[in-house]
């Protein structure tokens, strides 16, 4: 061949060669656009790195973070993870779930959205609410009797708990239905006057005798002439019940006691056959 010829030659495939090179280097800089887009807006699945700021996909194996990080007295460091949100709105973390009834308790268990568990004999958990007046809200449905906030199986005394209602009543429910606070002069409405105290219910053991052998409710002395005696109580008796009942060991056929009051303060007890000892109870 002619060294023009190959001179030419040189030239022709250094032509085609410059622009193959130009349509490859093209190819693969839109291939490495295309990668870049799909690792920007993909979705993460189990075993792929956690996307930030977009969702993730739905992992099937349980994510664990493991650490071993002492306690500190910092504002940070302490804990194997913080989630902390920089907005005055608030919103650090949120965990939701689908769980039926029964929790880890269950046979098979559900699981509860969230659950801390302490294996020593520490905390099992804190809330701090720095500056707030209300710690916190607990909802369970619609609210109501029915529902209830938590249960425990710890008895002690909840340190600080204030109750407003026991047994399901509040405490207005527990007073007398006319009074607007807690009276200790008072049982179930009525003052203390309603019910009969101590020098109410009087006694007296009167023997066959005539003699006051064992009295309440004051010195009581007595008297008898014939079958009838005479007992003399130490307060008004004039509008109170009397009842006799005799007191003797062997029973006296065909006796009855009739008592009546005989005065102010004094009651009559007159015996149909005797006489006999008797006891006198008196409710004023």
């Amino acid at each position: 061949m002619h060294p023009q010829d190959h001179a030419e030659e040189r030239r022709s495939l250094r032509a085609r060669l410059g622009r193959s090179s130009v349509r490859t280097r093209s190819v693969i800089a839109a291939t490495g656009i295309l990668v870049v887009g799909i690792s920007a807006t993909g979705v993460a699945a189990t075993g792929s790195s956690i996307l930030e700021g977009k969702r993730n996909g739905t992992a099937t194996a349980e994510t664990q973070i493991i650490s071993n990080v002492n306690a500190s007295t910092s504002s940070t460091g302490g804990f194997s993870t913080r989630q902390s949100n920089l907005s005055a709105t608030g919103g650090g973390a949120i965990y939701g779930c689908r769980s039926t009834v029964g929790g880890t308790a269950a046979t098979p268990p559900t699981n509860p959205c969230i659950r801390a568990n302490n294996l020593s004999n520490g905390f099992a958990f804190e809330f701090n609410a720095r500056d707030g007046l209300v710690g916190g809200l607990i909802t369970v449905g619609n609210g109501g009797d029915a529902r209830k906030p938590f249960t425990t199986n710890a008895t002690g005394v909840a340190t600080g708990l204030n109750a407003d209602r026991v047994d399901g009543l509040n405490a207005g429910d527990l007073l007398g239905k006319t009074e607007k606070a807690a009276d200790s002069a008072k049982l179930n409405g009525q003052d203390g006057t309603f019910y009969a105290s101590a020098g109410d219910l009087l006694f007296a053991a009167v023997n066959a005798a005539g003699n006051v052998t064992a009295s309440r409710g004051g010195t009581a002395t007595a008297s008898v002439a014939g079958n009838t005696f005479t007992v003399t109580l130490a307060k008004d008796v004039s509008k109170c019940s009397f009842t006799a009942t005799p007191n003797a060991a062997i029973a006296t056929p065909g006796l009855s006691l009739a008592v009546a009051s005989a005065g102010t303060n004094k009651v009559t007890v007159d015996e149909s056959a005797g006489p006999v000892p008797f006891h006198l109870q008196v409710i004023c």
